[in-house]
């Protein structure tokens, strides 16, 4: 029994939570978490690796798809599905603020969608497609249906933390952890999926680990297959994180109101200004984990000879982000979560501009460098793993700053500004990376013969300063940001007042 005491205070301490009080307990807070640690297996494998299964495993890169090139044509398709992607959002929020189920509006979707995302995932790795248009059309189509899917479920999901606590401070926490396990999915698949793939293709390469040009189809072979298999995989492991989190969360803070329409819910988020500046925010800081996507990956595998090596940079980004990400609750106690938001994008643009001029003409392959450049990535993990969570936590508050504002909390549409900034920093780093790939002139059939110092410079150079001019950008809306912690806790305490006079005065 005392075991179990000690062990049940600390979960208490750590959520900010009290024990049978009638908001969340520990023990939803958990099963919310690991929702998200299924929910970054899938995201990531498409997010980063879906673009370079197209342009080396299945060869586009060398092929020409209609008038264009292979990389633009996947570059495209990854910037237009994601935006396309993204402006459903708003759709899906109102959906959600529509709902209603004996389980809630937010809670259903994670079991509803867990096997549909599962499902169109797989079908996007299938190692049936080859170099050609047809296939490039097909995996279009797909890849369109599984960001659909997928927001059908990404949407509530994050919902669902307002609708489970509306004290700002164990919503922190709450969205601290589940970011953390969050980051802890989309880390393992980003580091262990490389390792892999550089492991099963080194037969095909030579000493130098550069890939040897009449193994190619050999080599692309491999890489269908295990990008296929490797995505089988994580949607097993997945799929029952999702159901889990249907069971064990409760929802709490909900509207009992008329389902309001699309056309209502969009002239919301209207007026929520608050929430448009921490969306202005995201749009301008899409580009501020460039080095996190395919790029990067391109540039460790083609420039510095091993596509493992961007596990090791993967690596080095987590120390930073952990320690932001557990650091938080004290930097948000202490400096409030838009200064700590300023701050560590201000700190993340100078240490970019330094790994550039650092990096810059080979500067990458110096030896007394890299130790520099190490030190930088480690670095980079402040701004993203605060990034992480904060912004989560601050649209939480926006949330109750509409009810104050408006009387209606629409948690989905408020939300869907999330996943909708998620999925345009997606698409652009995507894009990003991928154009930049195409510029280089790299050719992953002869990595021989096309990868040049003028090409390595081009993508070194797109890579960094594209993310350091988005961190500074991302700064200058939240300057005008207002809701503080104190005005938020302002604002619960009126709506609670608000709705014990409503309530009195029905009971008279």
């Amino acid at each position: 029994m005392e075991k179990q005491s000690v062990k049940k205070s600390f979960w208490h301490k750590l959520f900010g939570t009290t024990p049978n009080d009638g908001n969340m307990q520990p023990r939803e807070a958990i099963a919310y978490s690991i929702t998200g640690i299924g929910q970054n297996f899938i995201c990531t494998i498409i997010g980063s690796y879906l673009t370079i299964f197209m342009t080396d495993a299945l060869l586009m890169a060398d092929a020409k798809i209609g008038k264009t090139t292979g990389a633009t044509a996947v570059a495209l398709l990854m910037l237009f599905t994601r935006i396309y992607d993204a402006l459903n959002d708003p759709i899906m929020g109102s959906i959600v603020d529509r709902t209603r189920t004996k389980w809630g509006k937010c809670r259903p979707y994670l079991k509803w969608m867990a096997i549909p995302i599962g499902l169109v995932t797989i079908a996007c790795f299938l190692p049936v497609y080859n170099s050609t248009a047809k296939s490039f059309i097909i995996i279009s189509v797909i890849y369109v249906i599984w960001s659909m899917v997928y927001t059908v479920a990404d949407v509530p999901y994050w919902g669902l933390s307002t609708a489970m606590t509306n004290n700002t401070n164990i919503r922190g926490n709450l969205l601290t952890v589940a970011r953390l396990c969050c980051t802890i999915g989309a880390g393992a698949v980003t580091v262990f999926v490389p390792i892999i793939t550089s492991a099963v293709t080194a037969k095909y390469k030579d000493a130098d680990g550069v890939l040897i040009a009449a193994n190619s189809a050999a080599n692309a072979h491999t890489l269908k297959w295990t990008y296929f298999i490797c995505a089988v995989v994580l949607v097993v492991v997945s799929m029952p994180m999702f159901f889990y989190g249907f069971k064990n969360t409760r929802e709490r803070y909900t509207t009992d109101t008329t389902p309001p329409s699309l056309g209502h819910n969009l002239g919301l988020l209207f007026k929520n200004d608050q929430l448009l500046l921490i969306l202005l925010s995201g749009i301008l800081g899409a580009a501020r984990t460039v080095y996190m996507y395919t790029g990067s990956l391109y540039f460790a595998k083609y420039v510095l000879g091993n596509e493992a090596v961007y596990s090791i940079l993967t690596i080095l980004v987590v120390p930073g982000g952990a320690i932001a990400t557990v650091l938080i609750p004290w930097f948000t106690k202490h400096l409030g979560k838009k200064k700590t938001y300023i701050y560590v994008h201000a700190l993340g643009a100078v240490v970019m501009f330094a790994m550039y001029f650092i990096g810059r003409n080979g500067g990458y392959n110096n030896s007394s460098n890299l130790l520099w450049l190490a030190i930088g990535f480690v670095l980079l993990g402040l701004p993203q793993g605060i990034n992480n969570v904060i912004t989560y936590a601050m649209i939480g508050d926006t949330v109750e700053y509409l009810e104050w504002k408006t009387g209606e909390r629409a948690e989905g549409i408020c939300f869907s500004m999330q996943t909708f900034i998620n999925k345009i920093g997606m698409a652009v780093g995507a894009f990003i990376g991928v154009m930049a790939y195409g510029i280089s002139g790299i050719s992953p059939s002869d990595p021989y013969n096309t990868v040049t110092p003028e090409g390595s410079e081009k993508l070194w150079a797109v890579l960094i300063l594209s993310g350091a001019i988005s961190m500074v950008a991302t700064i200058i809306p939240m300057l005008f940001y207002k809701v503080t912690e104190s005005k938020q806790r302002e604002y619960v305490k009126e709506i609670e007042e608000r709705k014990a006079a409503k309530a009195a005065k029905t009971a008279e």
